[in-house]
C-alpha cells in the first residue's frame, strides 16, 4: 500500500439501471421468489466494490449497502423488534425489515400495522426508519448479515472496510416509546457492540468505520460525556475504529473528540472547510486522519488544484497517517456520470458522480504520492472545465439579477392579514367544516408512465399526449367528485417528479436520464442541476389546472413545488450563495402563481416537504437560514389576493423547534405527516398556538396498509383535542403518486367518512354547547 491511503464512506445502493428498485418492487408483488431478490442485492454490492478496488481504492467499504434503510439494518443487527411486529420474529431478516418498513408482511397470515415512523437523515433527502425502542428495551446481537458481506469481499480478494452505525447516533436517532431517556440505554447496548466487534475482527477486519454522524450537531455535555464512556469500553480487542463525522464541522466538539480512544478520525473537509488545520494540529500522535475532500453531498468536479494544495501540508504532516476520502457516504450522489449521453456535453464536463468521485479521490492520491506530474492530464482538463464553467454566458443571466436586486419587502407580503383572507376565503370556496382535500398527485399507473415515456422520445404526438393527460385529469375529477372529496386537485399526471417536472420548465436547469438517487426503500429521485440563474420563459401549469377547473363546481388547487424544495432537492450550483439562487426560484413561482391567480384557480398549494431539511445543524447557523428561507416563499405567494388561499405541505420532519418560522410564512393552510406519530407531531402547533388552518394527515400513503375509518377518526379526534375544528382539514399525509389505485379507493372513501362522522360530532357538540348556554 501507498503511503496515503484511499476509500470511501459508503455507496450508492441501488444500481446503475436502478436494477435494486425493480427488483424489491417484483418481490413485493411476489413476482420473483426472495433468492432473487437477494442474487441483486449480491450482484450490486460485488459490481460495487469491483468498481472501487479498481479506481484504486485500499479498502471497499462493506455494510453500507441496504434492501431498504440502514439504519433499520442497524436495529435488526441489534435485536430491536418492536412489539406488533414480534409475529414476525421467526421470518427471514429480510421480510422482517419489510414488514417494519412497510406495515404489511409477505405472511398473509400476519396483519397489516403501523410501519416505523420515517423522517429525514440529517439535511438530506434521504428518509431513515425510526427505530422504536423502550425503557426497558433488550438488545441482543444478529451480525450474521454483516459478516456475510465481509466474507463476500474477502471471497474476491478485496480487503473490506465494514461500517456500522455507531451507538451514541443510534440512540439519538431512535424514539423511547413512553417514559425514558434514550441514553439510560447506553450500558446495555455497549455490550451488544462490543460483541458485534469481536464478530467482525474473528473475519480478520484490521478496521471498521464507525459513524457518529451526530457530531455535526449540538449536544448537550450528557451526550458528550457518553461518548468518551461508549468508545473507552469499545476499545482495544476488536478492529481499528475509524470514527466517522460528517454533514458538518465539529465545531466546538473538536477538542474532546480528538481524544477519543479510536485508531482513526474522519472529518468531512467540504462542509467543514475550515476546521482542517486544527484538526491536523491536534490529532494525536497515533491515530489516522480521514479526510473527506471530495464532495458526497453535489455532483460538481473536485477543483483538484485546489484540494492538492489543501492536502499536500496535511499529507507532509502526518505521512502514512494520512487517508483520502469522500466527504460523506456517496449515496446521496447518482451513480456513474457515462451513462449520460444525452446531457449536454459542456455541462457534463462540469460533474463527477459517485464513480467518477473515486477516480478523483485516486487522481488526488497520486498527485500527493507521486507528485503532480504524475496527474498533469487530470489537472489540465480539470483546470480548462472549471475555467469554461466561470466564463459561460449560460451560467449568467442579467435580467435575472437585475430583477432579483430590485425586490422589495412589500412583494413579500399577502394584501391583508390570515382573518381577513379567511372570510374572503370561506366565502368563495364556500367549503364545509373539516373539509377533505387530498395533497396532489394521483397513482401514476402503467399507462400513464408509458404515454409519457412514448412522447418524450418522440414515439407519440404532442396532441395525443395532450389528449391522454386531459383525459386522466378527468377521471381523477370525477372520482374525487364521487368519492366526495371538497377541494380537488387535477391528480398531476403529466408530472415526472415534483422538482423535475418544474425545473425542466425553467431556465438555468440541466437534467439527466440515468442520474438518480435513493429516497427511501425503492423509492429513487432524479435531482435536477442548477447550474445558473433561473427564470421562467412561459407558463408552466395554468392550463393543466384551468382545464381542471373547468371540469367541475367544486374548487380545484394547483399544485406548484415551492422555491426551499425546489433549491434542497436539486444539486445546486456552488458559485453563489444557496439564498441569492432560492431568491430566483421564487421570482420565476411568483409569476406562475400570479398566472394561476389570473386564470381562476381559488387555491394554490405550494409545497415545502424540505423546509423543515434545509435547517443547518447547528442551532448558531438557524437565523440566518429561516430569515432568507421564509422571504423567498412569502415573495413567490404574495402577490395573489386575499380570496386566493394559499396551501403548503411538509411532511416527516420535527417542527416544535421551528414553529415561528413556520408561522412567519404565512400560508392559509398547511398539510403535514402526522399519521406515523399517531399525531405527536401536533404537540407544536399547539403549544405555540399556530394561527393559521391545519390538515394533519390521518392516511399514511408510504405504507400499501389501508387504514381503517375508526382509526382516522381517532386520529382526528386527537387533533380536535388540540386544535379547534373550525381550522382543521382532513387529507392523507402526502401525495398518492406511488399508492395503487386499489389502495387509494378504499382509503379515501374511508377518509371521507371519517370527516362526516367528525363533522356530526362537532355539529352534535355545538348544539349541546348552545343548549346548555
Amino acid at each position: 500500500m501507498s503511503s496515503v491511503q484511499t476509500h470511501v464512506l459508503g455507496f450508492p445502493r441501488i444500481g446503475a439501471r436502478r436494477e435494486l428498485k425493480h427488483a424489491l418492487e417484483s418481490y413485493w408483488r411476489g413476482d420473483i421468489p426472495r433468492e432473487e431478490l437477494l442474487d441483486t442485492g449480491r450482484a450490486l454490492r460485488q459490481r460495487h466494490w469491483q468498481w472501487q478496488a479498481q479506481a484504486g481504492m485500499d479498502r471497499v467499504t462493506v455494510g453500507d449497502f441496504s434492501f431498504y434503510d440502514h439504519v433499520l439494518d442497524m436495529a435488526q443487527t441489534l435485536g430491536v423488534l418492536p412489539s406488533r411486529f414480534q409475529n414476525a420474529a421467526t421470518q427471514h431478516r429480510l421480510d422482517q425489515g419489510f414488514y417494519m418498513a412497510r406495515g404489511r408482511s409477505s405472511d398473509p397470515t400476519l396483519p397489516d400495522v403501523p410501519a416505523l415512523e420515517m423522517t429525514k437523515w440529517f439535511d438530506t433527502n434521504y428518509h431513515y426508519l425510526v427505530p422504536e425502542l423502550t425503557s426497558d428495551q433488550s438488545f441482543f446481537c444478529q451480525p450474521h448479515t454483516l459478516v456475510e458481506e465481509i466474507r463476500e469481499a474477502q471471497a474476491l480478494g478485496l480487503e473490506p472496510k465494514p461500517v456500522i452505525l455507531g451507538p451514541l447516533s443510534f440512540l439519538y436517532l431512535s424514539r423511547v416509546k413512553g417514559q425514558g431517556d434514550r441514553l439510560d440505554l447506553l450500558n446495555k447496548l455497549i455490550p451488544i457492540y462490543q460483541e458485534l466487534l469481536e464478530h467482525i475482527a474473528t473475519q480478520g477486519v484490521t478496521w471498521v468505520q464507525v459513524d457518529e454522524p451526530i457530531l455535526a450537531l449540538d449536544l448537550t455535555c450528557a451526550w458528550q460525556r457518553a461518548f468518551e464512556t461508549a468508545y473507552q469500553a469499545l476499545k482495544g480487542g476488536g478492529p481499528r475504529i475509524l470514527l466517522a463525522s460528517y454533514f458538518g464541522s465539529l465545531g466546538q466538539h473538536l477538542p474532546w473528540v480528538l481524544q477519543l480512544p479510536v485508531a482513526g478520525l474522519h472529518v468531512d473537509a467540504v462542509r467543514g472547510a475550515g476546521e482542517l488545520d486544527p484538526v491536523v494540529a491536534g490529532l494525536p500522535l497515533d491515530k489516522v486522519l480521514s479526510v473527506g475532500i471530495v464532495d458526497g453531498r453535489n455532483v460538481w468536479a473536485n477543483n483538484l488544484e485546489t484540494s492538492l494544495g489543501r492536502l499536500a501540508p496535511v499529507s507532509e504532516e502526518l505521512g502514512q497517517r494520512l487517508w483520502v476520502s469522500s466527504s460523506c457516504s456517496l449515496l446521496h450522489v447518482p451513480l456513474d456520470l457515462d451513462l449520460e449521453s444525452e446531457l449536454d456535453g459542456e455541462i457534463q464536463g462540469w460533474l463527477a458522480f459517485a464513480k467518477q468521485k473515486l477516480q478523483e479521490i485516486q487522481w488526488l492520491r497520486l498527485g500527493l504520492v507521486e507528485g503532480r506530474e504524475a496527474v498533469v492530464g487530470p489537472l489540465a482538463r480539470r483546470r480548462a472545465a472549471l475555467e469554461a464553467r466561470w466564463r459561460s454566458t449560460r451560467v449568467h443571466h442579467s435580467e435575472v439579477r437585475d430583477r432579483a436586486r430590485r425586490v422589495t419587502e412589500d412583494q413579500t407580503r399577502r394584501q391583508s392579514a390570515y382573518p381577513l383572507r379567511a372570510a374572503a376565503q370561506r366565502a368563495r370556496l364556500n367549503l364545509p367544516p373539516l373539509p377533505t382535500t387530498t395533497i396532489g398527485s394521483f397513482p401514476q399507473t402503467h399507462d400513464i408512465r408509458r404515454i409519457r415515456k412514448a412522447f418524450r422520445s418522440g414515439k407519440c404526438t404532442s396532441a395525443d399526449y395532450e389528449q391522454a393527460m386531459q383525459a386522466e385529469i378527468e377521471r381523477v375529477i370525477r372520482y374525487q367528485e364521487q368519492v366526495g372529496l371538497d377541494l380537488l386537485v387535477h391528480g398531476e399526471p403529466e408530472r415526472n417528479d415534483m422538482v423535475e417536472y418544474f425545473g425542466e420548465q425553467l431556465a438555468g436547469y440541466a437534467f439527466t436520464r440515468h442520474g438518480w438517487v435513493q429516497s427511501y426503500g425503492s423509492r429513487c429521485v432524479k435531482p435536477p442541476v442548477i447550474y445558473g440563474d433561473v427564470h421562467r420563459p412561459r407558463p408552466m401549469t395554468v392550463e393543466w389546472s384551468r382545464q381542471a377547473q373547468s371540469l367541475t363546481n367544486r374548487p380545484v388547487k394547483g399544485m406548484l413545488t415551492g422555491p426551499v424544495t425546489m433549491l434542497q432537492w436539486a444539486f445546486v450550483r456552488d458559485d453563489q450563495p444557496r439564498s441569492e439562487t432560492a431568491l430566483q426560484i421564487a421570482l420565476a413561482l411568483r409569476d406562475e402563481i400570479n398566472d394561476l391567480a389570473a386564470a381562476g384557480i381559488p387555491a394554490i398549494q405550494v409545497d415545502e416537504p424540505a423546509f423543515r431539511e434545509g435547517l443547518p445543524l447547528r442551532r448558531g447557523d438557524w437565523d440566518a437560514y429561516l430569515t432568507w428561507a421564509i422571504r423567498v416563499f412569502r415573495l413567490a405567494t404574495g402577490g395573489v389576493g386575499d380570496d386566493v388561499q394559499i396551501h403548503t405541505h411538509m411532511c416527516y420532519s420535527e417542527f416544535n423547534d421551528i414553529m415561528d418560522a413556520i408561522a412567519g410564512l404565512d400560508a392559509d393552510v398547511i398539510t403535514i405527516e402526522t399519521s406515523r406519530s399517531d399525531m405527536a407531531l401536533l404537540d407544536a402547533f399547539e403549544q405555540s398556538t399556530y394561527p393559521n388552518e391545519i390538515g394533519p394527515g390521518v392516511y399514511d400513503i408510504h405504507s400499501p396498509r389501508v387504514p381503517e375509518t375508526r382509526d382516522m377518526i381517532e386520529l382526528m379526534q386527537k387533533a380536535m383535542a388540540l386544535i379547534p375544528a373550525e381550522r382543521l382539514w382532513v387529507n392523507p399525509d402526502c401525495g398518492l403518486k406511488t399508492r395503487d389505485w386499489d389502495e387509494v379507493k378504499p382509503a379515501l372513501a374511508r377518509m371521507v367518512e371519517a370527516a362526516k362522522v367528525l363533522r356530526n360530532q362537532v355539529s352534535r357538540e355545538a348544539l349541546t354547547s348552545a343548549e346548555a348556554s
